[in-house]
Parts: structure tokens; sequence; C-alpha cells
């Protein structure tokens, strides 16, 4: 409430310095509005192709003096260090990179807005406790589910609920953890010209389908809500939006959950392939329950979907807007110095399992790559298993020999111990709870 109002008081005289770091998809849709949001320039943009940026902000409807008035370089630490921004924005999606440009905002005295959960779920934990110590906000990225989910779960704690799930919708079958960029178009019913017409990226698009996208978004919502893990990973189950309390309970209530306060995510697909009616595929969603007798008849007095025992209920959000809802979180950072989800403990991580036997000296590719896809794992167990996360999992050799469907262990590659990265990954795993 009020950011509006909190930003027309900061005015064109006095705005947000806004820095990028990356210019794709999640960005443009983020530039596009920036024209019409008060109180905020985006000051530079650093990206590997700055000559292509200058095409792609003509494309999302900036006029040539804001494109001239805004520094293009492909030097991220140039970006970061400028006097003139407040708030950096991590767009890159590298988890190696992301670890090491929210250090250097940190040695900055900026703010950083995390859009790289890939990053996060690496070493978000150890990341949100070194911004916190200097007085910085570390955020999830508003737009994206998991800030979405957090906001369900902080507005239903607030107002006195306790939280049975949380989570998002997607398409999933099971056989899609095995499927590689070379068959991924199969299953959005593009042909692979038609994807390479579109600027669409194989490997990106697959880490959607192939469950990686889930389990690391869920690991930033258990990290972020203080929610638990499923022992056995995401069950994915096919649930529309009318059955959320029925299924996303506990099993001694009827439901499909270990017990309360579990993330899951739902699956817009029956096992056979059919459609999910009424389903969350784009969407997000938390199951409250009553604390009392009182709340429960209250559920059902003002038309909320409830399980059979009136307890629980489902609320959600249809959709979500990705870069379009991405100002919230700048505006929340640099006007509340609030954060729009932030880790506060290790609970959740994201592993690397084996999509086909693996081989001492075979390259592993990483995040809808042809090696491995990412798992969600309670992080106790993760930490006990020296389990590899999927962060860490992008080009390096492996140097024994791994099975179909094995989570990979850290002994199981030739890591870089000397990055940004792992030693932030090593105060991480500090942090298990």
């Amino acid at each position: 409430m009020n950011l509006f109002k909190l930003a027309a008081e900061r005015g064109s005289d006095r705005p947000i310095g806004v820095g990028l770091i990356g210019a794709g998809k999640f960005a443009s849709m983020f530039l596009t509005q920036v024209p019409t949001m008060a109180g905020l320039s985006v000051r530079a943009i650093a990206d590997l192709n700055p000559d292509g940026v200058r095409g792609r902000l003509k494309s999302v409807g900036w006029d040539d003096g804001r494109i001239a008035a805004t520094g293009l370089t492909d030097d991220a630490e140039a970006v970061i260090t400028r006097d003139d921004i407040d708030v950096v924005i991590e767009l890159t999606g590298d988890p190696v990179a992301g670890v090491r440009h929210a250090l250097a905002a940190f040695a900055a005295g900026k703010h950083i807005i995390m859009v790289n959960v890939e990053a996060d779920v690496l070493a978000g934990p150890a990341l949100a406790a070194r911004a916190r110590s200097a007085g910085l906000v570390y955020s999830m990225a508003y737009g994206d589910q998991p800030a979405l989910i957090a906001e369900m779960v902080d507005w239903a704690r607030a107002a006195g609920f306790s939280v049975a799930a949380a989570g998002k919708g997607t398409k999933y079958l099971p056989l899609f953890h095995t499927v590689t960029p070379d068959t991924v178009w199969d299953h959005y019913g593009l042909t692979a010209e038609q994807a390479r017409a579109a600027g669409m990226n194989s490997q990106m698009f697959n880490s959607f389908l192939d469950g990686t996208k889930s389990a690391i978004e869920m690991a930033a919502v258990a990290n972020g809500c203080d929610l638990n893990v499923p022992k056995a990973g995401l069950a994915f189950p096919p649930v529309s939006v009318d059955d959320l309390a029925n299924v996303l309970c506990p099993a001694t209530s009827g439901g499909q959950l270990d017990g309360e306060g579990y993330v899951e995510v739902v699956s817009s697909l029956h096992r056979d392939g059919s459609a999910v009616d009424k389903d969350l595929r784009w969407g997000v969603y938390v199951v409250l329950k009553a604390p009392t007798a009182y709340a429960a008849d209250c559920f059902g007095q003002y038309g909320l979907k409830t399980d059979a025992s009136g307890v629980y209920a489902g609320m959600y959000k249809p959709y979500h807007l990705i870069g379009l809802e991405l100002g919230i979180s700048v505006y929340s950072a640099a006007l509340r110095g609030e954060a729009t989800g932030s880790a506060t403990a290790f609970r959740g991580d994201a592993v690397a399992v084996a999509k086909k036997d693996l081989a001492t000296g075979d390259r592993l590719d990483g995040e809808g790559g042809y090696t491995v896809w990412g798992r969600l794992m309670p992080a106790a167990d993760s930490v006990a298993a020296s389990a590899l996360p999927i962060g860490l999992a992008k080009d390096v050799t492996l140097i024994r020999d791994v099975a179909a469907g094995a989570v990979l262990s850290m002994a199981d590659v030739s890591v870089d111990e000397t990055t940004d990265a792992f030693r932030m990954r090593r105060e991480t795993l500090a942090m298990v709870t």
C-alpha cells in the first residue's frame, strides 16, 4: 500500500537510480513499464551485447532521448559502482555471476533485487545475511512466483492464519525430467525452427519443463518463508483451483502432505496427459488453516473453497506478470527499506540429478541441459549427502561415473573452490536448519 504515493513524492527531481545487470525478456518487461513509473530512473544497463540493448529499448517503447541518457555497457562492475544508482537488479540467470554481483553491490552500498533465483538458491541465505549486516536490502523479484508466494504467506500469517501449504502451478509429467533441449519444443507445441525465429532459448525453456525451475523456486520459497520441503521432493499433484484445500493439507486430514507448512507445486496436467480443469499453471497459491471453528465457518460463509472439514481453505492468484511487476521490488527496497521476500534460513536446496548414465570425464551443462535436472531436497538432507547444487553443476567435469537418476555429490565433480559462489555456498551450508 502507498508505494505509488511514496514514489510520486520522490518525483523526477530526485528519482530512485536503478542499474540493470542483464537485459533479456524479464528485463525488457520491466523496461517497458519504466517510462510510466513515477520517481524512478534507469541510469545504466550492463549486458554482454550492449549494442543489441539499444534495439531492444526501442522495441519496448523507449524514445531516443531516454535511450541516449542511459549508460549501456558490458561491464557489470561499472554499473554497480556508479554514484547515481541506488538499486541494482540482477537478471543474468547465472548463479556464479549473480553471487559475485551481489557481493559487489553490498560493497558499493547498493540494494539488490535478485531476479536470478538460481543464485538465490545457491547462496541466498548467506547473501541475505550479508545484506542485513550492511543495512541493505537483498530481495526476491516481485512479479516472479517466489516473491508473490512470499507475499501471500506473509498476508496469511499477518491475518492470523497458519499456512498448510504454499506454492505455484506448472505443466508437469514425470517423463519431463529427462527431456533435453533437442526434444523440448515437442512439449510446447512448437518446431525448433519456430522457436529459433521467436528468439526462444531451448535450454532455458527446458529448465521450466524438466522440473528444475520448480525445484529452484520452491527452495527459494522455503528459505524465505520458513516452510518445510517434502522429504521425497516435489510430487507435482494434478490439482484444480477448487481442490487446493482438499489435496494440499496433511494426510491425516485427507490430503497428500506429510504435515503442515510445506511447499508444493501443482500440475496443470493429469498423469495421462489430459488437462486439469481450472488449472493454476501460471499462478500461485496458499492453503490457510482456520485458527478457530468460527473462522472456519467464515470460510464457508464468504465462498472460499475448503476441504471436507472446512478447516483448510485455498487462496490463489491465477497469473504472474514477471517483469511488468518488478518495479514493486525496486520501490519497496528504496522507499521502505523492505524486501519483497528474502531468505532467512537454509531449509530447501535444488540438487543435481543425472538425466542419463554419466561417465568420468563428462562435462555437466547445468540447468535445462542434457546431463542433469534439479530436484528439490530438504537442506539438511542435501548437506548430509554433500549433494551437488544445480547452481554449481555447469561447466564442471565428472571424476567418477554416475548412474541415471542418482543425485550427484560434490565428490563426483571437480569444482573451482576459489570463486565467490563457492565461498558463499559454504557459508550457506553452515546456516542449515
